[in-house]
């Protein structure tokens, strides 16, 4: 059987990433990958790079949009310089309540994420409109919609329901969960290995944990937006209503500005008032808001983690993924002291070289880092989709 290949787009709120894959035989492997980065910004980078880890293409020209990202990404495929894809994947953040499984696009998968924008309006819109310039650029490859929450569908109601009236849970305001991608790459990459009881804490810009039983989802952080749930790099996890409350009748602020306050004003940035970036903030030792927004940070994922070990009722394995989860000795340090009595213990030595397992031998739960690769899982479910 010939061998497809499959082009993985994810979109971030300044950056796009990208891979190429070949798909025989149930497996998936890296052919190139890449990303533009600072876009919108003015120090534009689109790199790629071969599966060797050798650098392919470069260029640091500004990248207005996402949709110009792509337009890079097809001229150096028409130019013949990239391999034509048989097959396209999206990571769409957001499906609303009816798309909660991965699947083609078609004009009802379009037509239902143009009204699931409204639970993702900083996400989708994006995603919608690179999905229609894909189209325009490759008219005759089939796209498929990987959806972050499709994971999540396993999560019971108990857990998925706000305490709201019953009209808002049949309009869709629920708990959704996001960086289900995440947690399917991290299942895949722990194979037979995966225990019955694990939590995944995606520790980065964005960032969730998520209980997982017997490989289902059963719950997570993140709720009916990507804001919700712990401390993240500019938003600021799950709040008391009543502040929203306060913002919009004592700071008179409008819809838009209250989504700008919570999504690009918050988190690790709004505590420290320096940056959103764990690394800035370790390096700002005397300046005690960077050092309570780190504190704050650890603290909220330690909380979640105790409450899903009672959720799943012991635990088997923790594992620490994304930028912050996998790069980060110090944050992984601080969020596991104290938790010897739900037998988490690190080992230190592990730890700081970032190592694949970071406990001790005599600790019960074992405590894992383990890489998160979204493109190459977008691969294998658009390879599994087309097949």
């Amino acid at each position: 059987m010939a061998a497809t290949i499959v082009l993985s787009l994810n979109s971030g709120s300044s950056s796009l990433k990208f891979g190429w894959f070949e798909a025989a035989d149930s497996e998936v492997r890296a052919i190139f990958s890449g990303a533009v980065e600072g876009i919108g910004g003015p120090n534009g980078h689109f790199w790629v790079r071969r599966a060797d880890g050798s650098l392919f293409h470069e260029d640091r020209s500004p990248v207005p949009q996402q949709e110009d990202a792509l337009r890079i990404v097809a001229r150096l495929v028409s130019d013949g310089r990239l391999p034509q894809p048989s097959a396209i994947g999206h990571r769409v953040v957001h499906g609303g309540p009816q798309l909660r499984e991965h699947q083609r696009v078609t004009p009802y998968v379009i037509g239902e994420l143009e009204k699931a924008a409204v639970f993702a309006p900083l996400h989708v819109p994006v995603e919608l409109r690179l999905i229609r310039l894909t189209e325009t650029h490759f008219p005759s490859v089939p796209q498929f919609a990987c959806f972050d929450t499709a994971f999540h569908r396993t999560i019971g109601e108990a857990a998925a329901r706000f305490a709201l009236p019953e009209d808002f849970w049949e309009e869709g305001v629920r708990r959704y969960g996001f960086h289900g991608l995440s947690c399917e790459s991290i299942l895949h990459t722990l194979g037979k290995e995966a225990p019955a009881k694990i939590i995944i804490a995606h520790l980065g810009n964005g960032a969730s944990v998520t209980a997982i039983e017997n490989g289902a989802s059963v719950d997570t952080t993140m709720g009916l937006t990507p804001t919700g749930g712990i401390v993240m790099g500019t938003r600021p996890g799950d709040l008391d209503p009543g502040i929203f409350l306060y913002i919009m009748r004592n700071a008179r602020v409008g819809v838009d500005e209250l989504e700008s306050l919570l999504n690009r004003k918050s988190g690790l940035l709004g505590i420290s008032g320096i940056s959103s970036d764990m690394r800035q903030l370790h390096g700002a030792t005397n300046d005690p808001r960077a050092k309570m927004a780190v504190e704050i940070f650890c603290r909220a994922v330690k909380k979640v983690i105790g409450s899903y070990f009672a959720i799943l009722g012991g635990l088997n394995l923790l594992v620490f993924s994304g930028g912050i989860g996998e790069n980060d000795p110090i944050v992984r340090s601080a969020i596991c002291g104290g938790l010897e009595a739900f037998g988490i213990e690190i080992d230190e030595e592990s730890n700081q070289k970032n190592q694949p397992s970071i406990g001790t031998r005599r600790a019960q739960v074992g405590v894992r880092v383990v890489h998160s690769d979204e493109e190459i899982q977008i691969a294998r479910q658009t390879a599994k989709l087309l097949a």
